[in-house]
């Protein structure tokens, strides 16, 4: 099977190119130095491109790269990737959105810190104008001051949390989260606007939309209290830049803390012109961690785009994301996942995909089997199967689908169960996330298991008598493959299944060779 090309367009950290340069069925275009210009020559054949804010992904680009798939944006922000150009040509825009938060996080509690105790003007003044005047610089504590939150994602939950560590009164206002997401936390939730208005400091976690564009503009500065302390660590624009300008200048604001802004770089912004405010040149991502983290992030991304096994953090679906709870969408990639899985272990014609979901999830199955159809047909047909034409194919391939909510039974507040059937078996694979985005698969053909949905692995089904795990390792060891974890799952009808993660890729003969074995009912191989 021919090689997938990645072209990695702008610099990332090396931990990313290590991740990609490892994969043998990948092939590498490192463009991190080629010329804008010159760079649109080496896309015409490429299937994923990783790009960052240097690389605009307009009509030149797109039009170049004929054969691409997907687009990994290795950061959050999206502003220079045309997703409505992406979508004309079936292309999936991707970003990665979590892979920075922590650095975000700190940085907003650094500049929470700063407006309460003007931490920069007393470094200016001192070092460099040498004056020690301890008397012009005193703050506030937070402790026992309330901190309104706007936005209680993966960012605003966790400064939250941080806040409440400085003894600080939080109060969440998110209308797009259930209210015990904060109060479950022990953090103070409304729904009421004017509540974050009148609190002593006030941090924006939000993507910049309609919506949220200007939130925070004249009238709401207007009834917020007198020294109001104001933080910016999300985008740009969501403070109306000119009302916050004349907020400090009057002495309404008494400080404020601000890290991004509406046009970058903002070398001659007229905010910088005032005293009261500690700027940042949009810092949120900038630590060594995060950027490790982003590249290797995005790197798995563009592979699993490549091999088609699934979309992590897909803009431009025709299922729009931002219309369900952010709970659903690890779904959407986990249930892909598993079809893919399950399409694999058991490889004959297609008949029938059924999804079922338990707990909350349940209300959003139909939005799941488009991805469970994708996930399923990728194994037998490869790049024609899209997000756009899955159910289209699907009915003209004769495979029935089905889809159903059923109440949780099984212990997990959601869980999501695909059953294949083909012409030689069925296969049902379920699976569960944990916290934010920690998928997991929890059981296949009734047998349970815990673990994730990545990686090469051998699934392994035997009757339940002493020396096969012997079998199994002897026959791997000898082949040189290195197992790096070993599952096992029992029922009460003395059979076994075991899922056997490895380092390396496994050949069919490796595969006919544990088939071989006497106690082996069926093994088989798949990669996600």
């Amino acid at each position: 099977m021919k090689n997938k090309k990645i072209i990695v367009c702008d610099a990332i950290h090396s931990k990313g190119f290590e991740l990609l340069n490892k994969e043998k069925d990948i092939d590498v275009i490192d463009a991190v130095k080629v010329p804008k210009d010159e760079l649109l020559k080496l896309l015409a054949d490429v299937d994923v491109a990783i790009t960052r804010s240097s690389t605009d992904v307009d009509e030149k680009f797109l039009n170049s790269a004929k054969n691409l798939k997907a687009i990994v944006r290795a950061g959050v922000g999206v502003d220079n990737v045309d997703q409505e150009g992406c979508s004309r040509r079936g292309i999936i825009a991707m970003n990665v959105p979590t892979a920075n938060t922590i650095a975000a996080v700190e940085l907003t509690m650094a500049h929470l810190l700063g407006t309460a105790r003007s931490f920069p003007n007393a470094n200016n003044h001192l070092k460099l104008d040498r004056v020690w005047k301890r008397e012009k610089w005193y703050g506030v504590e937070l402790c026992g001051k309330k901190l309104g939150v706007i936005g209680f994602g993966n960012i605003g939950s966790r400064v939250a949390l941080r806040a409440k560590s400085f003894e600080m009164d939080v109060v969440a206002y998110d209308p797009y989260i259930s209210a015990s997401k904060a109060t479950d936390l022990g953090i103070g939730y409304t729904e009421n606007f004017e509540d974050i208005l009148a609190c002593d400091f006030i941090t924006i976690h939000t993507p910049k939309n309609k919506e949220t564009e200007d939130i925070i503009s004249y009238d709401e500065i207007a009834k917020m209290k007198d020294g109001v302390r104001l933080v910016n660590c999300a985008r740009g624009g969501l403070y109306n830049e000119k009302a916050l300008y004349e907020g400090i200048k009057s002495g309404k604001i008494a400080y404020a803390g601000i890290d991004v802004f509406s046009y970058e770089p903002a070398t001659d912004h007229f905010l910088l012109d005032l005293e009261n405010i500690c700027v940042t040149p949009h810092l949120g991502a900038n630590t060594l961690e995060s950027q490790e983290k982003i590249a290797l992030q995005a790197a798995e991304a563009a592979v699993s785009a490549a091999r088609g096994i699934s979309y992590p953090h897909a803009l431009n679906l025709p299922i729009k994301a931002e219309d369900l709870p952010p709970f659903v969408e690890p779904y959407l990639e986990l249930v892909q996942k598993m079809a893919f899985m399950a399409a694999q272990i058991n490889k004959a014609h297609i008949k029938s995909v059924k999804i079922e979901a338990e707990g909350e999830v349940g209300e959003y199955v139909k939005s799941l089997l488009t991805f469970a159809l994708v996930g399923s047909l990728k194994e037998s047909i490869g790049n024609k199967i899209n997000y756009v034409n899955a159910e289209f194919v699907a009915n003209e391939k004769g495979i029935e689908t089905k889809y159903e909510a059923k109440p949780s039974t099984s212990g997990y507040k959601n869980k999501i169960t695909i059953k294949l059937t083909t012409d030689k078996s069925v296969t049902n694979i379920s699976g569960t996330v944990f916290g934010e985005n920690e998928q997991r698969i929890v059981g296949i053909n009734g047998f349970k298991f815990d673990f994730k949905p990545k990686g090469k692995m051998i699934v392994f089904k035997n009757s339940d008598v002493p020396g096969v795990i012997a079998d199994i390792s002897t026959i791997l060891a000898k082949s040189g493959v290195n197992i790096a974890d070993f599952r096992l799952g029992r029922d009460e009808h003395g059979l076994a299944m075991a899922v056997i993660l490895v380092d390396e890729d496994i050949s069919k003969k490796l595969i006919n060779e544990l088939n071989s074995l006497e106690t082996c009912i069926w093994a088989e191989y798949a990669v996600l």
